[in-house]
């Protein structure tokens, strides 16, 4: 009794701050809590670089709870922001708000079960569902989405608002390119149904939105038929050109003459070709940079990652196949590792990777991750100035790379890609770790971001971020370039008092602004409501 009555009280409290026209009860049966236990856990992120504690967390359990709650932040008299979470893997904080409430959109209870349409080759998916879980839903029926990214545990409404990509991105596009339909809440809590025939404007803007027009709270995703197992190779390069220019070639391919993920790694010391992400090179058998030639190549080496699918059915024939395809590259020829495990194994490989470093305490630790997507024409003068020149010979964490195809994207989608027919992928995945080691303090590292983006601006290498982090609109208008303009109008259509996602900096909410966004004491008659409210 005691604990639900400071419960209530807060949130009474709350109402009176904001200026809500909800009852005490109504926002208790929304599941609206004020648990230090959930607004502390909703305060972080992955990146761990930023604490912000929201007013209240929103665990709802349907698209009718995320629409009321945030059609009472847009009729609210003093205002409050809504910004969405799932599993919590921002970066920058993009997630959080200290101004309004956090929607957890994933963990038990929210939404309901993936729910797989056999014959129509789709799924409709809660927003907060991991990937993970879609994956299991589908495979019961012999089924998989096409498109991936490299982590499952993240929410589909968290990827759809970003891109969602991997190595099947060259062939399939990004996750936001597999998408039929959606269902929105605005930024007015009207839930919307919206595709490329209904509703288009606001499809085209919430995939990758960044979650400025809107929650996803459903999402039908294609589906193809899954393979049974994968054949999975990596092989090295010491030589740049001819790493880049086979990986451009592999994602020319189409039909089945063609391997089914593409991606690739920058290996700049000893210890990271052997590391978590590397961990495919047998420990009885380290790899040694020296041994393989890389001195003559700035002490740095590259590795193609590639994988056939194929069924039990077919595996006389996958060996031929991947014979014939890698007879065309140009790799270091006694540098093919290769493995084969289940399907599902090589899509959730990474998770296999954060459980051990979470034994060692090493999974969480700040992240100052930075994805860039860089032109085809200016990758080689990316390696010159970061590979060989800034990186020196030490990282903290893997370095991906790998190219896609623009014809893959759909521009009417709010993401920003480099304006050539091919771009790469250039993703900075390093650990912050207070070992006494410079080269891998949080600090340093950032640092070292500051100066790859400085470079980058200086040279003219037109790269374009990904998952994007900026502090000013200024920044943001540059980054969108020619479709800021329809951003910030479907801004204005569909989030006029920018309410959602305002940890993404790049609208100020109307409210923060204005003179009513001054904090209110309690009055004495919000003791009664609390206690009135227990016995709802």
């Amino acid at each position: 009794m005691a604990t639900k009555l400071l419960l209530t009280f807060a949130i009474c409290r709350l109402i009176v701050t904001v200026g809500l026209t909800l009852e005490p009860t109504e926002l208790l049966r929304l599941g609206l809590t004020v648990d230090p236990v959930d607004v502390v856990s909703a305060s972080v992120d992955f990146g761990l670089m930023t604490k912000v504690e929201p007013l209240a967390v929103l665990r709802p359990s349907s698209a009718k709870e995320v629409a009321q709650l945030v059609k009472a932040a847009y009729e609210s008299s003093h205002g409050f922001t809504v910004s969405a979470r799932g599993h919590g893997h921002s970066i920058n904080g993009q997630a959080q708000t200290g101004t309004g409430v956090v929607v957890q959109m994933s963990g038990v209870g929210s939404g309901g079960k993936p729910r797989v349409w056999g014959g129509d080759m789709y799924v409709d998916v809660w927003g907060g569902e991991l990937w993970i879980d879609v994956l299991k839903s589908c495979l019961a029926y012999g089924l998989a989405p096409k498109s991936w990214t490299d982590y499952l545990y993240l929410s589909v409404g968290g990827t759809l608002s970003n891109a969602g990509i991997s190595g099947q991105a060259f062939h399939h596009g990004p996750q936001i390119s597999n998408v039929h339909e959606l269902d929105v809440v605005t930024g007015k809590g009207e839930l919307m149904t919206c595709s490329k025939e209904q509703n288009p404007e606001l499809f085209h803007a919430v995939l990758g939105g960044l979650g400025q027009f809107g929650i996803i709270t459903r999402a039908r995703i294609s589906l193809e038929p899954a393979p049974q197992r994968v054949r999975w190779i990596r092989v090295l390069y010491s030589n740049f050109s001819a790493f880049t220019k086979d990986q451009e070639y592999l994602i020319s391919l189409h039909g089945n003459q063609k391997f089914d993920y593409v991606e690739g790694f920058v290996i700049v010391d000893e210890g990271l070709i052997n590391n978590w992400r590397s961990s495919f090179f047998s420990p009885r058998n380290p790899v040694k940079i020296s041994s393989l030639g890389s001195n003559n190549n700035g002490g740095v080496l590259y590795c193609l990652e590639i994988t056939k699918n194929y069924h039990e059915s077919t595996v006389e024939t996958i060996d031929q196949e991947i014979e014939a395809l890698l007879k065309k590259l140009n790799f270091i020829p006694t540098s093919v590792f290769t493995t084969d495990l289940p399907y599902v194994d090589f899509l959730d490989r990474v998770h296999k990777a954060e459980l051990k470093l979470r034994s060692k305490g090493m999974w969480e630790v700040p992240h100052p991750w930075l994805n860039l997507f860089v032109p085809k024409s200016k990758i080689a003068d990316f390696d010159r100035g970061v590979f060989k020149g800034i990186l020196g010979n030490k990282t903290s964490g893997p370095i991906l790379i790998y190219p896609m195809n623009k014809n893959k994207w759909n521009d009417k989608s709010s993401v920003v890609t480099p304006d050539e027919d091919v771009f790469y992928l250039v993703a900075f995945l390093r650990s912050a770790l207070d070992n006494g080691e410079e080269t891998q303090s949080l600090e340093y590292l950032t640092n070292q971001n500051r100066r790859i983006l400085k470079f980058c601006d200086e040279d003219g290498l037109k790269v374009k971020q990904y998952l994007p982090h900026y502090k000013t609109q200024s920044e943001w208008k540059e980054h969108y370039g020619s479709k800021w303009d329809r951003f910030q109008r479907m801004k204005m259509k569909f989030d006029p008092r920018h309410i959602l996602a305002s940890g993404q900096n790049i609208f100020t909410p109307t409210f923060l602004s204005s003179s009513n966004m001054m904090v209110m004491d309690t009055p004495i008659p919000i003791k009664q409501k609390a206690r009135e409210a227990i016995d709802f």
